[in-house]
């Protein structure tokens, strides 16, 4: 059973909680209008005490006078011919219309003897029912009836006297000044109400230009993610304040991280610049080993025969893996080849006769329409070949992979696509990383292939992306690259005696 202490901290942790989670300068501002509110509200009830109080006094007094006055001015009420001339002197309509209020006029026996209306003899009979009908008063003062504040003043002068003579009963009714009371308490509310709704605006467009700094540290700090460049500076508020503050810690924390950015570039810079000089240096000394174990395998036969060429075979595969690091580390050194004006479409050419041995049970057809590029021709023959071999590796025999080069607008563009199972889903986001490989077949390959693929793109300012075919069956690979100058494209043409426009390669073999 939860204990009433630990309901209550519940309660106020969530109310802590979901007090946090509202903006600051909401905080700012609702906080503002409460205190506003809970001032404007006691000086509302204070002046409403006061008023309302001043207004029954002031209210209270008019009545008393009033009584007063009439009595004053309607004696000595004088009897003639047996009738009371009530309004000889004051005509009492008149007298009360203003304030509508009620007049009656007793005897000793509390027998009505005229209102403010009739005028009659005495005897209650001839006086007729009114309303609202006031006790007889049987002394002087005033009270509260019927929603009346009601005055009796003392005995009024008759002539000829009368044993017990007459009382005046004057009665004002309270609904005009509860009314006035209503419209000043109506008149407070609004003023409150309104002074906490200007107090919230305001405290907004306060704490808006209060945290117009934070905004443009939050700015200035968007941009840096954006731009991942920490040498950026954010602004420094002019005032001596915590957010002065807060941005001389981002500014010191922006310098450290740029300081230690540029040590970790120097350092991978280093590495990258060993890496290309270690690769280099050992493409001599494989090619040594190459040219001896070829010259071994021709000369030795039998089971030494089969182990040279499978040294052979792992010597060259190292070579590969050697020319694909070297090729990388080049492109992170940012050491580029020099770029010549060169035909995509050749090189599309020479690469699927390349890669037309390898390919005997798959159907292979190209499609080259003459683009240039600029470029190193050596790349680009690896960045064509890694994906003509990526499509036969991994896809069965039969499938029929298809390459074609065209010219959109200022980009030349090359196409490689097939029919086979395609690029698994979870691969399809990091298919051009470094050492990932497809498990479907095996994880055959380095892993590396698609990776300089990307790598030459860039390299030469362009891009490779992996595009999903309608019936989402197969792989098909778009490399964007620059097209090289009209002019000069039409020169290498001239020079050129033989084109591929149209040209299809590839045969199809049975696969028994």
């Amino acid at each position: 059973m939860v204990s009433l202490g630990s309901y209550i901290r519940s309660a106020a942790q969530g109310t802590f909680s979901a007090y946090r989670s509202v903006p600051i300068r909401w905080r700012l501002a609702g906080g503002s209008a409460a205190l506003t509110f809970v001032i404007l509200a006691a000086f509302a009830t204070v002046v409403g005490l006061l008023t309302s109080r001043q207004l029954r006094d002031q209210f209270n007094g008019q009545v008393d006078n009033a009584a007063t006055q009439l009595a004053t001015a309607i004696t000595p009420l004088r009897w003639i011919d047996g009738e009371l001339g009530c309004d000889k002197k004051v005509s009492l309509p008149d007298y009360v219309s203003t304030q509508h209020a009620q007049i009656r006029i007793y005897d000793e026996n509390g027998i009505l003897l005229c209102t403010q209306d009739n005028v009659r003899i005495k005897g209650a009979k001839t006086i007729p029912a009114v309303s609202p009908v006031f006790p007889p008063p049987t002394r002087a003062g005033v009270v509260q009836e019927l929603g009346y504040r009601v005055n009796v003043p003392h005995k009024l002068t008759v002539t000829p006297k009368v044993e017990g003579g007459v009382r005046l009963l004057y009665a004002v009714p309270l609904s005009d000044l509860d009314h006035t009371l209503a419209r000043v308490q109506a008149f407070l509310l609004l003023g409150v109400l309104g002074g906490t709704a200007l107090a919230l605006l305001a405290g907004l467009a306060t704490a808006q230009r209060a945290i117009r700094p934070i905004v443009e540290l939050t700015d200035a700090a968007r941009e840096i993610e954006r731009t991942r460049d920490p040498s950026r500076h954010v602004p420094l508020p002019q005032a001596e304040d915590e957010v002065a503050e807060l941005a001389r810690t981002l500014e010191g924390m922006l310098q450290s991280l740029d300081a230690a950015r540029n040590s970790t570039e120097e350092v991978l810079d280093r590495q990258r610049e060993f890496v290309a000089d270690a690769s280099h240096e050992l493409r001599t000394p494989l090619t040594s080993v190459l040219a001896s174990l070829e010259l071994l395998a021709e000369e030795l036969d039998g089971e030494q025969a089969d182990i040279s060429q499978a040294a052979l075979r792992s010597a060259r595969r190292m070579r590969r893996l050697v020319g694909d690091l070297l090729l990388l580390a080049r492109a992170d050194a940012e050491r580029a080849d020099p770029r010549l004006a060169t035909r995509l479409d050749e090189v599309l050419t020479e690469a699927a006769s390349e890669i037309e041995p390898v390919a005997e049970y798959h159907e292979l057809s190209v499609s080259a329409e003459p683009v240039v590029v600029s470029g190193a021709r050596d790349e680009l023959h690896r960045l064509v070949l890694n994906l003509l071999e990526n499509a036969v590796k991994h896809t069965p025999p039969g499938t029929h992979i298809r390459a074609s080069t065209v010219s959109l607008g200022e980009d030349a563009v090359l196409v490689v696509e097939d029919d086979g199972p395609g690029i698994p889903p979870e691969l399809e986001d990091r298919v051009f990383e470094r050492f990932v490989r497809n498990g479907r077949d095996g994880a055959r390959g380095s892993g590396l292939g698609l990776s300089i693929v990307r790598a030459v793109a860039e390299s030469h300012g362009g891009s490779v992306t992996l595009v999903r075919t309608a019936k989402q069956d197969g792989a098909r690979f778009v490399v964007r690259l620059p097209a090289h100058d009209a002019d000069e494209a039409s020169a290498i043409e001239d020079r050129q005696t033989s084109t591929t426009t149209g040209s299809t390669i590839g045969r199809r073999r049975s696969l028994s």
